[in-house]
């Protein structure tokens, strides 16, 4: 039978007397499988009398067919004809359900044009104002949200304006400001209302503004020292405004104080993760666990803690739990994999990689049970895996494509990373991080042209790239004499992105090759400074050895080394000017 069967009869048994059944009997908001459950268990409620409404024959049939859809997955007839069924009858129960069902499948839609009718049946009605309110906001119509609020406001309802504050996150930054200005109103109209002034509070946050932000907050708390929205709310902004110290003692007393705050002990902890204290942080998603053992997201950041704190054992206990229970098991198998593969069990490693089926960690972890099989000898079931996965997943095909391009590039196999770069290519020849991937092959197989075309085509693609600017100019630096063509690329680089130290290394060296070595210097030592990489040791240091800073090239040289003893452009470096390879 199926599940809805039992509301069928319902209704079939109230066509006999008056009509068919209301949805609900005396005000009941129970559902198809609530009713359900009643038959399963043989219990009855004999106290309350079903009421029966009476229904006209083309509102039954939108009824029972809805009902019907609903046992079939048709879930978008079923909102159509209940939606239909509440405009025909008005019946505040059919509305109620109809509501209900609209919310469950996100028809915007569908919500307004209920709540609108609910209204009309029943002005007032707490929950039609609330959707009312909910519904103005995504059609940014802030005014008339807060009109709905205030109506609920004025019955003695809450009026969550807290809520409808967290989602001007979403919003675009004038009406955000438009927003607080009509929460200022509000707020001169009702006065001392705490939940309007932490609402202010809040949109200060999200508007840039933390410090008027806590100023507000200072006369609530004074008035309200238990409002604990408004003392979370305070430890945020105090860490926004860089005052760590503060925010941390606020936290570490208030959560004290109330420990039965979830959400205050959470944020405490990932401050204290913030600012460097894991065992302080460990400590405290300890205590929460304890307290909310059945909470997953807890447990799983004790577990991470755990496991930047050294206690490896202690972490596997807790992603274990997770995975039995069936919670964050991609993440926590991915993690139960790092613990294997950093203890050397391969085996138990690959096994949970593997078992890592989609999210965030579906790609980490495929890449590195692919390097640990191929580390084993097994490369061949490695790129047979992600090929197979190929064929069976062409949605990803493409990243699949750059997994074994990348894989076959760790094994050393440059010429075989090559053909399957060519390969992607002939499927998707507009991706630009595979071509950006064959052309540094080309490079690296001394086939410059090829390596300029690749470059090329994805500059004319994407103009604004910057590390393929970047990689063109260098590469035109290094291997041909066409200097003020590859500055021209590399300075389009810098406009894009600045800070970048490859970048600036390139400014540095392409400067250098020009005989520019005062200015190269300047690029050089900020590239050197934001990324001290063996390369750019051989860059930074040559400048500084032709400028007639030999020492301190000296230096520099062997900070390079030290990274990279046997690294084959510094190394070169130095042999070439100073005839020893070792300094």
């Amino acid at each position: 039978m199926h599940k809805s069967a039992p509301f069928l009869v319902i209704c079939l048994f109230g066509l006999s007397l008056a009509g068919c059944a209301s949805i609900t009997g005396s005000g009941d908001t129970s559902t198809v499988d609530d009713t359900n459950k009643q038959e399963n268990t043989g219990q009855t409620d004999n106290k309350t009398a079903i009421e029966y409404a009476d229904f006209e024959p083309e509102t039954l049939f939108l009824l029972l067919s809805a009902e019907i859809a609903a046992q079939r997955g048709r879930y978008d007839v079923t909102l159509v004809n209940y939606l239909r069924a509440a405009q025909q009858s008005r019946d505040k129960n059919v509305i109620e359900r109809a509501m209900r069902i609209a919310q469950s499948l996100n028809g915007d839609n569908a919500q307004q044009k209920l709540a609108e009718l609910w209204l009309d049946v029943d002005p007032g009605n707490l929950q039609a104002l609330r959707v009312s309110a909910i519904q103005a906001v995504r059609r940014n119509e802030l005014e008339a949200a807060l009109g709905y609020m205030e109506q609920i406001m004025d019955q003695g309802g809450d009026a969550d304006f807290d809520s409808l504050a967290a989602m001007a996150g979403n919003l675009p930054p004038e009406q955000q400001q438009e927003l607080l200005a009509l929460y200022d109103e509000m707020a001169t109209r009702h006065p001392d209302t705490p939940e309007l002034e932490y609402s202010i509070a809040l949109l200060l946050k999200i508007t840039g503004n933390p410090q008027a932000g806590l100023d507000r907050l200072a006369p609530l708390l004074t008035q309200n020292p238990n409002f604990q929205p408004a003392i979370i709310l305070k430890g945020d902004l105090l860490y926004q405004l860089d005052r760590e110290g503060e925010a941390l003692e606020h936290l570490l007393i208030n959560t004290r104080r109330f420990p039965e705050n979830r959400q205050m002990g959470t944020l405490y902890g990932r401050m204290l993760i913030s600012e460097g204290e894991l065992q302080t942080a460990q400590d405290e998603f300890k205590r929460l666990v304890t307290r909310y053992p059945d909470n997953p997201g807890l447990r799983l950041s004790h577990a991470l803690v755990a496991l930047e704190n050294g206690q490896p054992e202690l972490a596997k206990e807790e992603l274990t739990k997770l995975t039995e229970q069936g919670h964050h098991t991609s993440e926590a198998s991915y993690y139960l994999g790092r613990i294997e593969d950093e203890a050397g069990n391969t085996e138990q490693a690959i096994g949970h990689y593997q078992s890592v089926k989609e999210g965030n960690y579906y790609f980490p972890s495929l890449a590195r049970a692919s390097t640990l099989l191929a580390a084993e000898g097994r490369l061949e079931e490695a790129l047979e895996g992600i090929r197979s996965l190929r064929r069976e997943n062409p949605q990803q095909a493409e990243s699949l494509w750059l997994l074994e391009i990348n894989l076959l590039l760790d094994q050393g196999l440059e010429q075989e990373a090559l053909d399957v770069g060519s390969s992607a290519l002939e499927d998707y020849p507009e991706n630009l991080q595979i071509r950006y991937a064959r052309a540094m092959l080309f490079d690296s197989l001394d086939q410059p042209g090829n390596a300029e075309k690749d470059l090329k085509q994805i500059v004319e693609n994407d103009p604004e790239n910057a590390v393929a600017l970047n990689a063109l100019g260098y590469i035109l630096t290094i291997r041909t004499d066409r200097l003020r063509e590859a500055r021209g690329y590399i300075e389009q680089a810098l406009r894009l992105d600045p800070e970048n130290p490859a970048i600036l290394d390139s400014m540095g060296w392409v400067l250098y090759q020009e005989g520019q070595i005062s200015p190269a210097l300047d690029y050089l030592s900020r590239a050197w400074a934001t990324y001290p990489d063996p390369e750019v040791a051989a860059h930074y240091g040559e400048a500084l050895w032709m400028s007639g800073a030999e020492e301190q090239a000296r230096i520099i040289w062997k900070k390079g080394l030290e990274q990279d003893a046997d690294h084959s452009v510094l190394r070169e470096t130095i042999e070439r000017l100073t005839g020893n390879g070792g300094q």
